[in-house]
């Protein structure tokens, strides 16, 4: 079983940068998809980002341009670099580690970006 944490959430003002990680224990994440969503209250969990196992990334339109997903299989971490922040971008973000069988969720972590 896979156990994420997600890290690196802040206030920050908009146009200011964050880089979130998500640290994987319990297995290694080499084999596995990560995706990275977000949630801001009163809203349904959006993908903002994802990668698969071979490194192939996708985005949230919303985001492209600005966030960049990536991966270190040796540190078995996944990251997500937030550049050129928006107000509406605040949300509680996730990662996730799937597979086409399972998907571990992370607790989240705090996103709040000020104009």
């Amino acid at each position: 079983q896979v156990r994420v944490v997600e890290s690196g959430g802040g206030s920050v003002q908009a146009g200011g940068s964050l880089r979130l990680s998500c640290a994987a224990s319990g297995s290694t994440i080499s084999s596995y998809g990560i995706g990275w969503y977000r949630q801001a209250p009163g809203k349904q969990r959006e993908l903002v980002a994802g990668i698969s196992s071979g490194g192939m990334t996708n985005y949230a339109d919303s985001v492209k341009g600005r966030f960049t997903i990536s991966r270190d299989n040796a540190k078995n971490t996944a990251y997500l670099q937030m550049n050129s922040l928006k107000p509406e971008d605040t949300a509680v973000y996730y990662c996730n580690a799937n597979t086409n069988a399972r998907v571990y969720w992370g607790p989240g972590t705090q996103v709040t970006v000020s104009s």
